[in-house]
């Protein structure tokens, strides 16, 4: 049986990036296999693009008859609830795994987004989980998905606004908000001195954990 993490754009690059993050967590015993949802946009940057997902979404994932377990590979968890009640398996968003993986490690978490417009979508979500108390900031890069792919300008970007989130706003644990940005993770702690989730790793590891453990969410068909 093998945890399903699902990327809903349709980079592969983007796909790449994800399986290689979750590396460190093959070990643990439960395999892993990440896709790349054909039908998706080359990035997901709005809520627009993000709904368009969810069908194709959902397709995909019953498609995966081997699968013990899902995640959602986007900042945004496009079609977590829905794909949670359609299955007794563990699935989780990247997004909301990322922030209750934060809280356990600082009091005041800051994210750093891709575009202005990702922000009020992350908001929304932040407010419907009860967290905004806890968040110290949410600063856009002013790069879109495929821009992260330029590793010089992108992690230029991501270091001044992590340092911006640290100085100005009091954040003592970041997130990386975007699936696309994993392989910064070490650069950005070594340059804060501060924590960094990066949401992939979070939400397999939660999966993982659920899996080992037989636990899973309650199906509601509400």
């Amino acid at each position: 049986m093998t945890l399903i993490v699902i990327n809903p754009n349709s980079s592969q690059t983007v796909t790449d990036g994800i399986d290689a993050a979750l590396s460190p967590l093959r070990p643990l015993g439960v395999p892993i296999r990440c896709l790349t949802l054909a039908e998706g946009p080359p990035g997901i940057e709005d809520q627009a693009q993000a709904d368009l997902t969810i069908a194709p979404m959902l397709r995909l994932a019953a498609a995966q008859t081997d699968a013990s377990g899902f995640v959602i590979a986007c900042f945004g968890d496009p079609g977590l609830y829905a794909l949670r009640s359609r299955t007794t398996l563990p699935v989780q968003g990247i997004q909301e795994a990322a922030v209750m993986t934060a809280l356990t490690l600082g009091h005041r978490f800051g994210v750093i987004a891709i575009l202005p417009a990702s922000i009020p979508r992350h908001l929304r979500a932040f407010g419907a989980m009860g967290v905004l108390d806890r968040l110290a900031g949410d600063r856009s890069l002013g790069l879109g998905v495929a821009d992260l792919a330029d590793a010089d300008r992108s992690l230029a970007a991501m270091i001044a606004t992590a340092k911006r989130l640290r100085d100005e706003d009091g954040a003592d644990v970041l997130i990386m908000g975007c699936a696309g940005m994993a392989q910064y993770r070490a650069v950005l702690e070594a340059e804060t001195g501060l924590p960094v989730v990066e949401p992939c790793q979070a939400a397999a590891a939660m999966a993982i954990g659920q899996i080992t453990l037989g636990q899973s969410h309650h199906v509601s068909r509400g």
